[in-house]
């Protein structure tokens, strides 16, 4: 009993020790990168919700709500001030949705997204608002596989032997288990598939919303400049802005640090059972960041993903008190939730 009580002491003293450590670390911030970090994911997502709202103006165009989904909006004054998307009110579902999804799994915020997109857009359906998530994809999806494969070309990310070993559930049950995976994988496709065939074949009505939503992408034209365009600049601050988390943390910009952190982010977004993916990060760069010390990679990973998820929570915040006058965002979570099961 005494050397059981003994030992226990050793560890709450070695916990405590490292957890002093971690925060030590975790203070040597260098606040200036840390605010222009900030301000630059802030820009980033403004330009993502600009790209949203330009695919939504192509599924509803200003100078009528029953015109076909592709047909040209004018570009007289007049055609414009009948512009039936609000820019605010897009723009602010986005940033509602981006923070809440900091803090719930399974990108829910995603729900509220649709719910509030839906309000400042007049006569549409959720068929469609969900389906303009679909605008996004080309570039999000090209985008992503072009930095994973940079990491994996150049050995940034960790071999598939360790992948079982890392301490992330999402992570390591799936590389434990990769052929229940594939079937997984399989089944789902088989779904969707499934799903779309249906779609197709019993409900017109609403396979025609679902095309009103992504018509932007039947103009390549109006698609790059509109949507594929501003996706860009909103990569290109991401871009920027990764770099300063890194510098402010003290592990160091570069070129290869900064995308194997995107490509982390990617990989445990694809595994979003928790919020933000929050372990699966950590796990994955600890591992993956050569150099720093076990404590400052922690300290970073922690401390960027703590730093966005309260400044985009608090923009969420602001965004639902400023400009939709509420903050009941359990009702709408519970609305949109209950929209994309409809659908």
């Amino acid at each position: 009993m005494l050397l059981a009580a003994i030992d226990l002491g050793g560890q709450i003293d070695r916990f405590l020790r490292a957890a002093g450590d971690f925060l030590e670390t975790l203070g040597r911030v260098d606040w200036p990168f840390l605010v222009a970090a900030l301000i630059l994911s802030l820009a980033m997502q403004l330009c993502r919700g600009h790209a949203w709202a330009n695919a939504l103006r192509a599924a509803y165009p200003g100078d009528t709500m029953s015109a076909e989904p592709g047909q040209r909006r004018g570009t007289s004054r007049a055609k414009r001030d009948q512009d039936p998307v609000s820019e605010v009110g897009v723009v602010g579902s986005f940033l509602v949705g981006v923070g809440m999804n900091g803090i719930l799994p399974a990108r829910g915020g995603d729900a509220l997204k649709i719910v509030l997109a839906k309000r400042v857009v007049p006569g549409s359906r959720y068929p469609t608002i969900i389906a303009s998530f679909a605008c996004l994809a080309p570039f999000d999806t090209g985008i992503g596989l072009l930095v994973l494969l940079y990491a994996i070309t150049q050995g940034l990310l960790p071999a598939a032997p360790r992948l079982p070993e890392l301490p992330a559930f999402e992570i390591s049950f799936w590389a434990a288990n990769p052929h229940l995976f594939a079937f997984t994988l399989v089944v789902i496709g088989l779904a969707l598939t499934a799903l779309v065939l249906y779609a197709s074949r019993h409900v017109e009505a609403f396979w025609q919303r679902i095309k009103q939503g992504v018509a932007v992408l039947r103009d390549p034209a109006r698609y790059m400049r509109d949507v594929f365009a501003w996706q860009a600049v909103a990569w290109l601050l991401r871009f920027a802005s990764f770099w300063l988390f890194l510098d402010a943390f003290g592990i160091g910009g570069s070129f290869d640090n900064v995308l194997l952190v995107m490509s982390v982010q990617a990989i445990s977004s694809a595994l979003p059972f928790t919020p933000g993916g929050a372990g699966a990060q950590q796990a994955l760069l600890v591992v993956a960041l050569d150099g720093p010390t076990y404590l400052a990679v922690l300290a970073y990973s922690v401390g960027q993903q703590l730093a966005v998820a309260a400044w985009s929570l608090l923009i969420a915040v602001i965004a639902l008190a400023v400009i939709f006058r509420s903050r009941d965002w359990r009702r709408m979570l519970r609305e949109g939730r209950e929209a994309r099961a409809e659908t």
